[in-house]
């Protein structure tokens, strides 16, 4: 099929700002793109050739916005599969398949789906309820401190908390969940797996995350990471296994622990282009996003290596910010060396938001982490 400056149609569920960045490739190849996203205001609305305005979680509206496109894929899962599987049973192309979907939406089938394909994940308990633990811990069938996880919903950082003592349980929504075992680690990793619909796969580097302290969001993503080449290597075999288990096509990002004996321990998945994989635009032969569109499209793969040292370094809401957005500093970061903004487009700030990103490479990793830290005491996203 003839993909560029043709009549084919690709559609994206989710209109932010993973969604603009892949239109930054679709616009080089000339493919005509139609988003849908809940919001009139989406970053995607700029860049796309046709723009609905729907619910990502409504099935009709998922399944007509469907029945417009020739290929369908996603910029985030949250979004009505039962759409989704009767689009594919009517012959619609879509990546990440429903099937692949339906279990990562859920961090409990996702758990499960480790064990069940021996991938290696920290040990936990999964509850039809929050209450439920109650109960569990007073039969010590599990101990403190543990991690509660929503089974559905979350996302940067929502739905994930730290529990140390039966206050910690207090204000918890009475969901469906997981309590998964404190693991001690030296660092989260992440490998970005790509496979085409051919079957032809290729990894990322693996890349180190450190996460701000109290929000648990990434604050800096270094690639490559700065761990030994043997460990390096298991994570990305894993990665590759946890890839062939779920026989996805497009991007499959694999969070990962490292702990403290450099086992690797599989976090969670996410099927699309991911926050790890940000500094690929700068600093890759092949940046995600168009390794993305390769995949699904079933074109060759690109070459995944790294041209440079890369860091990514990203723009929240600052505390107590919540209104129209400002970006201070934007000249002074400019002026150094190797630095390159990315704004997502969100006109509206509140703490912690994600607003853009900044890539900072430099041969020297060690020099562009240096940098990255000045980036990031230096730029305010705050509010008029």
């Amino acid at each position: 099929m003839n993909y560029f400056s043709s009549d084919f149609k690709l559609g994206i569920l989710g209109g932010g700002q993973l969604g603009k960045m892949l239109l930054y490739d679709t616009r080089k190849f000339d493919i005509h793109t139609v988003v849908m996203d809940p919001s009139e205001d989406a970053p995607c609305r700029i860049g796309c050739n046709e723009f609905v305005q729907g619910d990502l979680m409504d099935f009709d509206a998922v399944y007509d916005f469907g029945k417009k496109v020739d290929l369908l894929t996603i910029e985030i899962e949250n979004v009505n599969v039962e759409a989704l599987e009767k689009l594919e049973k009517e012959g619609l192309r879509i990546y990440p398949s429903p099937a692949t979907l339906r279990t990562i939406q859920n961090k409990a089938k996702q758990k499960l789906f480790y064990i069940d394909h021996d991938i290696p994940t920290a040990p936990f308990r999964r509850f039809a309820y929050t209450s439920e633990i109650h109960t569990a811990l007073r039969n010590e069938s599990i101990d403190f401190p543990f991690v509660w996880k929503s089974a559905r919903f979350g996302y940067d950082g929502r739905g994930v908390k730290v529990i140390r003592t039966y206050s910690d349980l207090e204000g918890l929504p009475d969901v469906e969940c997981i309590a998964e075992d404190m693991i001690p680690f030296k660092n989260e990793l992440a490998v970005i797996v790509a496979r085409n619909s051919k079957g032809d796969m290729v990894t990322y580097p693996v890349v180190e995350m450190e996460f701000h302290p109290s929000a648990n969001q990434v604050e800096y993503v270094i690639c490559p990471a700065r761990i030994a080449p043997e460990v390096a290597e298991k994570a990305q075999l894993i990665a590759l296994k946890t890839s062939r288990a779920y026989g996805h096509t497009g991007l499959l990002a694999v969070e990962m622990f490292q702990t403290e004996d450099d086992r690797i321990l599989v976090n969670e998945v996410a099927p699309r282009p991911h926050n790890s994989g940000h500094y690929s635009i700068e600093a890759s032969y092949t940046s995600q996003f168009e390794q993305h569109l390769r995949a699904i499209l079933g074109l060759p793969l690109g070459n995944a290596e790294s041209k440079v040292g890369g860091i990514m370094v990203n723009l929240t809401g600052e505390e107590g910010h919540t209104g129209k957005v400002v970006y201070e500093n934007m000249d002074t970061i400019m002026k150094m060396d190797g630095v390159t903004p990315h704004i997502y487009g969100k006109k509206e700030t509140r703490p912690f938001r994600k607003m853009g990103h900044v890539t900072i490479v430099h041969k020297d990793i060690a020099k562009a982490r240096e940098i990255a830290g000045k980036v990031k005491d230096t730029i305010r996203v705050v509010s008029v």
